[in-house]
């Protein structure tokens, strides 16, 4: 007999029971599915809107109120079970990436049937669609040329505006209005299936890519793809930016382990469903060329990255005369600001101080934002001129969030464009990774509160915005100070284990 003692079985714990915060999340989940339904984004000619429960739910009182307060307490509770989640998987051991997964698709089932909410620009989409089915072009004919456009959802923001969308994306709105005939709830549908094929794509390569770089897969997952922001932004909200995400984690993959042809495929499929991607090609020329690669086979990867994706862009452009048209978005930026971005904040404060010492605030605002804009550009260019040859992709991921956080408009949904490619490449258990806690949940809060619609008819005690703004507070401030489990995430000073070094590309 071996005179070895044997090893103790390990003790469960409460914080080894991933299935209560699946459930948690599962349940929260549910709830704004339910809460949709009464504050959510319907088209005005969906049938739906002549269903007994929609009309009680958004025409009484106490039916709009309950939708608020369940859609904005499911989306608290969503945040909390993936706080705790990661909580429970803290060890990060076996079979952790496959529990990530399943929280991803259970807590992304529900949002699957949901009306959209946090936005309404799923219904541009269904728009831009008829447009090409029409035979005009979206990038010089708006929306409000076609009959019927506003009854079938688009925000009337969108009457005149040109598309931002790249070709890839226009064709693929042809084919959803080829299928529907542009009937709205079919539509969303469709297109949450397109924004939920770059779910599927970042659940299989985020892991992949992590690995690449030493980083557990599954804590790289759960802190992108897992949490809240994206799944109500990808799923819910329908957005494209989700297919947008996933074609490129997939293409920085595929450059990543020396398949740069298809990685340079995959990431103009990127740039084509929306434009801005095209900060991430430089970077997949380096990866295509190597980290050992001198000054000369950089520079004859990059020109073979351009001109290749050029080459595919003009393509998908040559049917209806598209050309390059989606170009505009990239150098005729949307006006305005928003007041929490850094640009947007910084220049309300500067043209405040400007205005009272009697100079020309407004042009001091302004300018602010245009020297901001003009740093994200520089700081992107220096990131792709220099750094760790090894660490490529997390210069990648830093030179698009300068782009994203230095811009005067940000979006909920934008800090989706970077997380993943920090993810993959470390986010360490100390002020990074709760600055990514205090970022998504002030989005999930914001557009809890941003996006209800309210039919102008209905008489109600108190505005939703402010009811939702109140659970919300509520939410956060139990979040912080009386829950004793997501409180220690924010304000624990226990040592915690660094991540290990990039090792690859």
């Amino acid at each position: 007999m071996s005179n070895t003692p044997p090893v103790p079985a390990p003790v469960i714990t409460g914080a080894q029971r991933p299935w209560i915060a699946l459930l948690q999340g599962f349940i929260a989940s549910l709830l704004i599915l339910l809460g949709s339904v009464g504050v959510g984004w319907i088209a005005n000619g969906s049938p739906m809107i002549r269903n007994q429960l929609v009309i009680d739910m958004r025409t009484q009182g106490v039916g709009v109120i309950t939708s608020t307060i369940m859609l904005t307490l499911g989306a608290i509770v969503l945040l909390r079970s993936w706080l705790r989640l990661g909580q429970r998987l803290s060890g990060w051991t076996t079979g952790s990436l496959r529990t990530v997964v399943g929280a991803i698709v259970l807590w992304g089932l529900p949002l699957l049937f949901a009306v959209p909410i946090f936005s309404r620009d799923v219904y541009a989409y269904t728009g831009q669609g008829r447009l090409m089915a029409a035979g005009q072009n979206p990038y010089t004919t708006g929306i409000s040329s076609l009959s019927n456009w506003f009854m079938l959802g688009t925000d009337p923001s969108w009457a005149e505006n040109r598309t931002p969308y790249g070709p890839l994306f226009l064709w693929l709105s042809r084919g959803v209005v080829a299928i529907t005939g542009g009937q709205p709830d079919l539509s969303v549908l469709l297109f949450r299936a397109l924004a939920c094929v770059g779910v599927v794509l970042c659940v299989i390569y985020v892991p992949k890519l992590a690995a690449l770089h030493g980083v557990d897969g599954a804590r790289a997952l759960w802190i992108s793809v897992a949490n809240p922001l994206f799944l109500v932004s990808f799923v819910a909200s329908a957005h494209n930016d989700g297919l947008m995400v996933g074609l490129s984690v997939a293409g920085i993959y595929f450059a990543a382990t020396h398949r740069g042809l298809l990685g340079v495929v995959l990431a103009t499929a990127s740039i084509a469903v929306k434009p801005i991607t095209i900060v991430l090609l430089p970077f997949v020329g380096l990866l295509w060329a190597g980290h050992a690669a001198g000054w000369g086979r950089r520079f004859l990867f990059w020109a073979a990255t351009g001109l290749l994706s050029l080459a595919m862009l003009l393509l998908m452009g040559l049917p209806r005369n598209l050309g390059l048209g989606w170009t505009w978005a990239l150098t005729d930026t949307t006006p305005g600001y928003t007041g929490y971005s850094p640009s947007g904040f910084g220049g309300q404060m500067l043209e405040a101080l400007g205005n009272a010492v009697g100079l020309d605030g407004l042009s001091i605002g302004n300018g602010f934002r245009t020297l901001l804009t003009v740093a994200s550009m520089g700081i992107a260019a220096w990131l792709m001129l220099f750094g760790d040859p090894k660490q490529v992709v997390r210069r990648m991921g830093l030179a698009m969030a300068a782009v994203v956080l230095l811009a005067p408009i940000i979006q909920p949904w934008y800090i989706l464009w970077f997380l993943p490619f920090l993810a993959v490449t470390g986010i360490r258990n100390n002020w990074q990774i709760k600055a990514c806690y205090v970022v998504i949940a002030f989005f999930v809060v914001f557009g809890a509160q941003d996006q209800l619609f309210v039919w102008g008819f209905v008489a109600l005690p108190v505005a939703t915005g402010a009811l939702s703004m109140a659970v919300a507070v509520a939410g956060v401030v139990y979040l912080l100070v009386v829950d004793g489990h997501t409180r220690t995430l924010m304000f624990s000073r226990e040592a915690e284990t660094d991540l290990p070094p990039v090792t690859s590309r």
